[in-house]
């Protein structure tokens, strides 16, 4: 509408113009010398605002949707500068990853009620715009998005336990949400990035008890850990008092009366050609062995 409003603007004042230009010229009056200067400078001014209706500039991360009086293109614009119908409107929408956080009250399993702060990331699909805006319109987060969003949260929530909430499960929770909701909105021309759970607030008393629980878990853990450790310990030293008993029952039948005594007379015949001062008496030690006298 500007585009019509500048060129009616741009056509009068070129008019008068012409008009007063014409009698300057003609009656040589100065009084028309003014008005012809003026109006020249508003009919160009407002030639170039309605030249300027001819162009639009789509920001970077954006695409612009055209409606031509309720026809809107299935062509949207990309960004940067596009020329388009003047008598159009180009409504432009953001394709970057948006984020909306929401703080819900949920059920679990057992009946209870929890809050739940989460996060979802998602983005306009580009090739649906057009499609979007038509079926849809501009607010397409608050009519099909967050709706959606809110009841498979609380619909997945409702098949999981509260500790399943409160422990590691919750990743496995988050990406089942994430699924759902991007499996509902995705015809509709919304992308689901992911949707992460940022956190959850349990009744004071049922956090408490689920605390206490796994601590008590974590303690029979540690115990079960201790215990094993123990039983691997007595294991050890048994197999290695059965490795000594083994030794020794090796050695006790290995070593007989004879092969004392000749280790005996071996050590005697190397003492005895040892340049040390010594007297040996032969046959007076026990078993026969000799006796060995000396300072040394």
């Amino acid at each position: 509408m500007l585009f019509l409003l500048f060129t009616a603007v741009a056509f009068v004042a070129l008019i008068n113009w012409a008009s007063a230009r014409k009698k300057f010229k003609r009656e040589h009056n100065e009084a028309f010398k003014t008005p012809s200067t003026v109006s020249g400078l508003v009919g160009f001014a407002a030639l170039v605002l309605a030249f300027t209706q001819c162009v639009t500039v789509v920001p970077a991360g954006h695409v612009g949707v055209v409606n031509f009086f309720g026809t809107v293109s299935s062509q949207t614009l990309k960004a940067g500068i596009n020329v388009v119908n003047p008598l159009a409107t180009i409504i432009k929408f953001s394709i970057k990853t948006q984020e909306d956080k929401e703080e819900l009250e949920v059920p679990t399993k057992e009946g209870l009620t929890v809050r739940l702060e989460a996060s979802i990331l998602y983005h306009l699909d580009p090739e649906m715009a057009s499609e979007v805006y038509k079926t849809i319109g501009e607010d397409y987060k608050e009519i099909i998005l967050l709706p959606n969003f809110r009841s498979i949260v609380r619909g997945v929530t409702a098949m999981y336990e509260a500790k399943a909430l409160y422990t590691s499960a919750r990743e496995s929770l988050s990406a089942l949400i994430t699924v759902d909701v991007a499996k509902l909105v995705a015809k509709r021309g919304i992308i689901v990035e992911s949707i992460p759970l940022r956190r959850l607030i349990l009744p004071e008393k049922l956090s408490a008890s689920i605390e206490e629980k796994l601590q008590t878990e974590q303690s029979s853990q540690r115990m079960q850990f201790v215990l094993l450790k123990e039983t691997q310990e007595a294991d050890r030293k048994r197999i290695e008092a059965q490795g000594i008993a083994d030794f020794q029952k090796i050695v006790a039948t290995g070593i007989s009366e004879q092969l004392l005594r000749w280790k005996g007379i071996e050590a005697t015949l190397k003492i005895a050609e040892s340049p040390n001062a010594k007297v040996i008496v032969i046959g007076s030690g026990k078993d026969g062995l000799p006796i060995i006298l000396g300072q040394q």
